[in-house]
């Protein structure tokens, strides 16, 4: 972190605009507050803290370098509040500045771009000695536009970094304003407030801390005397306590069983047809419910049901592609539900509930792309899940949960390429899922989860080179599906069915079977296009769709039809260019693949340096993409490799193309599983620097298992 230096006081008035500049305002403002409206709500906690600051009446009337110190900060200016409805609003600002003593900048990486902040800072150095002007900083680092490769971080602004001359010009001199730390983890918020009072009073810090904590024991005192007089008064009103008591009592039981129907019976109707504002909107209601009790003092319930309101906010912002806020969210319910634990050890729902928010967590960390995070999790899933069972033996739930747990563990493994272990776990959980499935055909959980099995089992298989066992496990992904879907509505089920015709068509086309490998694709497509109308807001579907476009545009260049390719890459990139900023891992994702692609057609068109910029632009999203799986991330690397060699190949450019396919074979890990993709991305690079001997037994394995190279 930059060290804040402190900027020597201003012992002056503020001098007037030269004439014709700007008018003066009438009324004279002690501070200007300068920021970029996307901080707006720190601002407005500045503004009303700065106003409302009462001097300590011991400094109040002292004289100090910065003249007299006044009993109250005020006005403090800012232009969303101050403005009247003039006609010019930049002269009205530049009044503003002149009429102010001090300006404050709100400093942060969008102020830091913000060509206002910068004009206002500007405007007020060229009439104002340097001390004049304080900083507090919200967000990003101070002088971070010096350290290359961290240039988005700067929360300066240009004028604020450098000294301005006798003239009112910028010189090339480093400015150090005293700058206050208002970021989580800095200062604490009133502790940077005061240091912007004292900069602007012209006393030191330390005094001004003094006179606050001296004032407020004065205050406590009071209070206290206040309290010991208030003691007689609600004695004589306790009997109306404990009537009012009572009443508060069946208020919050009649409260909390609403909240138990709107985070269960609810829920459960909600989620089925992908209504994430109502989900949102539910769990919101209950948090601020929750939010006006003291959580220490919870029933068990209580604090069960504030979990749930918060693992229903979670997953609702997992679904939306916040994954941060949900894995936030995630780890505050989870400490809720582990205190419930606490208090019944032995209690196998209240094992259930916490064993919930532990799979979250997991789930959170595979996507953030941490596997070894998730299988640790997970492992403490399967202890809990084991436990309850334990409790409860003939209870169904708690055993399902167990074959939960498998299939997690089975997942995790499977993110770190132990892929033979991974499917013996996944094999264990479908068997007896299949049971209960067939024994209970109307229970849409079992389906699902059943299905969702033969999803990994697939994924399994295939990453052993058993094809051909992995398409039967995903036709029977489909067909689980589909007959669940003629049955009920889910949403939930369509979005699986997705994935799982994509799955199908890679495999397929990877078996040389294109025109089956299109048909799915086309499938997955039509059933993301009719689900995105029922809630436009899910990112999560939107994605999946274009990523099917994408698949599909592969599969139509490598049959040479550049046309169709050309259209359904197109398609899938804007969709993918539409996602929310808060998916961004998605959308890096699905933008690397755009750029490939589209590096891909300009080299079919024989345009090398249009290409040569798509295949450059690949590998550098490649290179940041964080997914699920951080081998497979090496391997994605290593194509946009290949490609940008191919590219300079066909350019002429040899000796760059050997460089680049060397690049890329350096990416390749080493002594980890391969599926079969990966083994063709190695075989590929080989070929291509010709390597034929080491490339032999790649070759070979392929064949033996039917692999159709994609190139």
């Amino acid at each position: 972190m930059s060290k804040l230096a402190r900027m020597p006081t201003f012992d002056g008035p503020a001098r007037e605009p030269a004439k014709g500049a700007s008018p003066r305002l009438r009324t004279r403002y002690y501070a200007f507050l300068s920021y970029s409206h996307k901080d707006k709500e720190l601002a407005d906690w500045l503004h009303s803290e700065l106003e409302r600051f009462r001097v300590p009446s011991a400094l109040a009337g002292k004289l100090t370098a910065n003249g007299v110190v006044p009993r109250r900060l005020t006005p403090i200016f800012r232009d969303q509040h101050d403005l009247s409805a003039g006609d010019d609003l930049a002269v009205e600002i530049e009044a503003a500045l002149a009429a102010s003593q001090f300006l404050v900048v709100l400093c942060s990486p969008t102020a830091a771009i913000s060509r206002w902040t910068n004009l206002e800072i500007e405007s007020f150095k060229r009439t104002r000695p340097e001390g004049c002007v304080l900083a507090a900083v919200a967000a990003g680092e101070p002088f971070a536009s010096d350290l290359p490769g961290h240039e988005h971080e700067e929360c300066f602004p240009p004028a604020l970094r450098y000294k301005y001359d006798r003239r009112g010009h910028q010189t090339s001199k480093r400015a150090e304003p005293l700058a206050a730390d208002f970021r989580e983890g800095g200062e604490g918020r009133r502790l940077a407030l005061l240091k912007l009072v004292a900069g602007m009073l012209g006393v030191g810090l330390d005094e001004l801390v003094q006179r606050e904590q001296t004032r407020r024991q004065r205050r406590l005192a009071i209070l206290a005397a206040a309290s010991l007089a208030g003691m007689a008064v609600t004695s004589t009103l306790a009997v109306t306590a404990i009537q009012a008591r009572d009443a508060a009592r069946e208020q919050r039981r009649q409260a909390e069983s609403l909240i138990e129907f709107m985070v269960g019976d609810l829920r459960d109707k909600l989620e089925p047809i992908g209504k994430l504002d109502a989900l949102d909107g539910v769990g919101s209601r209950v948090l601020a419910y929750y939010s006006k009790q003291d959580t220490s003092q919870l029933s068990d319930d209580a604090l069960v049901q504030r979990s749930r309101a918060l693992n229903l906010m979670a997953e609702v912002a997992f679904n939306r592609g916040n994954l941060k806020e949900a894995e936030q969210l995630y780890q505050q319910a989870t400490a809720g539900t582990a205190e419930a634990v606490r208090r019944s050890p032995n209690d196998p729902e209240r094992i259930f509930d916490h064993a919930q928010n532990v799979f979250w967590v997991g789930e959170a960390a595979r996507f953030a792309g941490k596997p070894a995070e998730a299988e640790t999790a997970w492992r403490e899933y399967k202890r809990l899940a084991d436990q309850m069972a334990a409790l409860a033996p003939d209870n169904l739930k708690y055993r399902m949960e167990v074959l939960y747990a498998n299939e997690d563990l089975g997942i995790s493994l499977y993110f770190q390429h132990r892929f033979a272990e991974a499917d013996r776990l996944f094999e264990d959980a479908a068997a007896p899922m299949q049971k209960l499935a067939s024994l209970y055909p109307s229970n849409t959980t079992y389906q699902k989860e059943f299905a969702t099995l033969q999803a990994w089992i697939a994924d399994g298989q295939r990453s052993q080179g058993n094809l051909d066992i992995a398409i039967s496990a995903r036709e029977r992904q489909i067909d689980a599906l589909e007959e669940l879907l003629a049955t009920a509505a889910d949403s939930d089920a369509r979005s699986r069915l997705i994935s799982a015709h994509e799955g199908l068509g890679l495999m397929l086309r990877e078996k040389g079977q294109s025109d089956a490998a299109i048909k799915e694709f086309l499938s997955a497509i039509g059933e993301a296009e009719d689900l995105i109308p029922i809630e436009p807001r899910n990112a999560q579907w939107k994605a999946m769709a274009a990523d099917a476009r994408l698949q599909l545009a592969l599969t139509l260049l490598l049959l040479n039809r550049r046309d169709d390719a050309a259209q359904q890459s197109a398609a899938g990139c804007a969709v993918a260019a539409g996602l929310p900023s808060a998916y961004a891992k998605a959308k890096a994702n699905l933008g690397m693949y755009c750029a490939m692609g589209r590096a891909r057609l300009a080299l079919a068109d024989g345009a090398t340096a249009q290409a040569l910029t798509f295949a450059q632009r690949a590998l550098a999203l490649a290179r940041v993409e964080r997914s699920e799986d951080p081998i497979t991330d090496r391997y994605k690397i290593a194509i946009t490799y290949s490609v940008i060699g191919d590219v300079q190949k066909r350019a002429g450019d040899t000796a760059g193309a050997e460089a680049a396919w060397d690049a890329g074979l350096a990416e390749l890990p080493s002594n980890v599983a391969e599926r079969p993709d990966e083994m063709d991305a190695r075989l590929q690079l080989l070929q291509r620097l010709g390597r034929s001997h080491d490339a032999a037994p790649l070759s070979a394995r392929l064949s033996t298992i039917g692999y159709r190279s994609v190139g």
